[in-house]
C-alpha cells in the first residue's frame, strides 16, 4: 500500500505543478500502466491540454473569483484494488472537488462506493456498463456520472449494424468473462440480435489475460458463423482477430467502443474488414484542432482518440458545473453536474438524464481499412 501511494504521488506531483493556495483541485485516475496503458496515455495527455487551456484563459470562475485549476493524477495500473486506493486518497486526503476517469467499467464500479460515501462526484470517461451509475438495486448512484453512452445502447447498435447494414444473421461471440464491460456488452448484443431474428451459433468466453483463443475459434469453425462479434477491449482483442484470420475466418468482425489504434500493431492486416462502435468520428473537421494540438504536445498521433476526446471534454464539463454551482463544495458541484443541459462540448452537446447518463447521443460505426479506421455509418437503433 505505501509503495503504491508513493508511486502515484510522485506521478501526480511530476505531472501537475502546484498553483497558489486558493485553487480548484481536481482528481484524475488513469490507466497509465497495465493492459489499458494506451487508453490511459491518451486520457492523461488530453486532460493536460484542457487544463493548460483553462488556466491560460484565466482559470475557473467561482463566485466572483477566477481561480486556477490543478489536477492531481494517479495511476491505478488497470487494477481494481489500486483504483479503490487512488479514489480513497483523492477523496479523503487530497480533498478534491471531483474526480475524472478512467474508462474501464469494472474499475469505475469498484470505486463507486468510495465516491458516494465521500460525497465527491466521479466522471467516467468511457465506462459503458449500466452498473457504473446504477447500483444492484436499480437505484442511481448519486455521485457517479459518465459522458459516454451505455452498453445496452451500443449492444443495440452492434445488432442493428449486423442485421440491417451487413445482413448477417449467424453470429459467434467471443467475450471476456473477467470483464464487467465485456459481459454486459455481450448480453445486450445477444438479446437485441435475437430479437431482430439473428441466431447466435456459438458463444465462448475467455479471461482478459489470455493470449491463445484457438480452442474457442475451433468451436466457431464448426458452428459456421457469418460474423464474429468481439465485445472486448485491450490486447486480447487484436490477438483474437489475428488468430481468427490465421485460422481462415474471412467474415466481418465487429465489436464495441473498446477499439484502440494500437491493435494494428498487434493484428496488422488482420484488422481489415472489422467494424467498431465509436463515440467520436476522428475525421470530423471540428475536432481537427484538438487532434493537431495533441500531436504537437505529445509528438505522437492521437491513436486512442475516443479516450482522448472524452477525457478532454470531461474537464470542460466539470469546469462548467463548478461555475454554475458558484462553489467548490463537492455536493453543490454534484448537483450542477446532475443539472447539465445543452452544454456544448467539443464532441457533443451534453444533457444528463435522470440516471446520470448522456441523453440522445448517436453511435458511429468505424471501418478498419488500410491501416486505420474511418467513419462508416451513423447508427440510431430502435429501443
Amino acid at each position: 500500500m505505501k509503495k503504491f501511494l508513493s508511486i502515484i504521488l510522485a506521478v501526480a506531483m511530476f505531472a501537475f505543478p502546484a498553483f497558489a493556495a486558493e485553487e480548484v483541485l481536481v482528481g484524475e485516475i488513469s490507466t497509465s500502466t497495465g493492459d489499458f496503458a494506451a487508453y490511459g496515455f491518451a486520457e492523461v495527455e488530453s486532460v493536460k491540454i484542457a487544463l493548460e487551456e483553462i488556466n491560460a484563459a484565466g482559470g475557473v470562475k467561482v463566485g466572483d473569483k477566477m481561480l486556477p485549476m490543478r489536477v492531481i493524477q494517479y495511476d491505478c495500473r488497470t487494477r481494481n484494488e489500486d483504483m479503490v486506493n487512488a479514489a480513497r486518497r483523492l477523496v479523503n486526503q487530497d480533498k478534491v472537488v471531483a474526480v475524472i476517469g478512467p474508462s474501464g467499467s469494472g474499475l469505475c464500479i469498484s470505486a463507486a462506493a468510495v465516491f458516494n460515501r465521500g460525497h465527491v462526484a466521479h466522471l467516467g470517461t468511457l465506462p459503458t456498463n449500466p452498473m457504473v451509475t446504477m447500483d444492484e438495486r436499480g437505484k442511481v448512484r448519486p455521485y457517479n456520472f459518465r459522458i459516454c453512452f451505455l452498453d445496452p445502447y451500443q449492444g443495440a447498435i452492434l445488432a442493428t449494424f449486423a442485421v440491417k447494414n451487413l445482413n448477417l444473421m449467424k453470429a459467434a461471440v467471443l467475450y471476456d468473462v473477467s470483464s464487467d464491460y465485456s459481459q454486459g456488452l455481450r448480453e445486450f448484443f445477444v438479446n437485441e440480435y435475437r430479437k431482430m431474428g439473428g441466431e447466435v451459433v456459438a458463444d465462448e468466453g475467455h479471461r482478459g489475460e489470455d493470449v491463445d483463443f484457438r480452442a474457442q475459434l475451433t468451436k466457431f469453425k464448426e458452428a459456421k458463423p457469418d460474423i464474429l462479434v468481439l465485445p472486448t477491449m485491450g490486447k486480447c482483442t487484436p490477438l483474437a482477430i489475428k488468430q481468427a484470420r490465421e485460422m481462415g475466418f474471412t467474415c466481418p468482425i465487429i465489436g464495441g467502443d473498446g477499439y484502440g489504434d494500437f491493435w494494428w500493431e498487434i493484428a496488422g492486416e488482420a484488422m481489415e474488414n472489422t467494424y467498431w462502435v465509436s463515440h467520436v468520428d476522428k475525421g470530423d473537421p471540428k475536432l481537427k484542432g484538438f487532434f493537431d494540438k495533441f500531436e504537437q504536445k505529445t509528438g505522437t498521433e492521437c491513436k486512442e482518440f475516443m479516450n482522448a476526446m472524452m477525457a478532454y471534454d470531461c474537464l470542460y464539463w466539470l469546469k462548467d458545473a463548478i461555475e454554475r454551482a458558484g462553489s467548490l463544495d463537492p455536493e453543490k458541484v454534484r448537483d450542477a453536474l446532475e443539472q447539465t443541459k445543452d452544454l456544448k462540448l467539443m464532441h457533443c452537446t451534453l444533457t444528463m438524464d435522470e440516471f446520470h447518463n448522456p441523453k440522445g447521443k448517436e453511435g458511429i460505426m468505424l471501418k478498419a481499412e488500410g491501416g486505420k479506421t474511418s467513419y462508416f455509418a451513423t447508427i440510431k437503433p430502435e429501443m
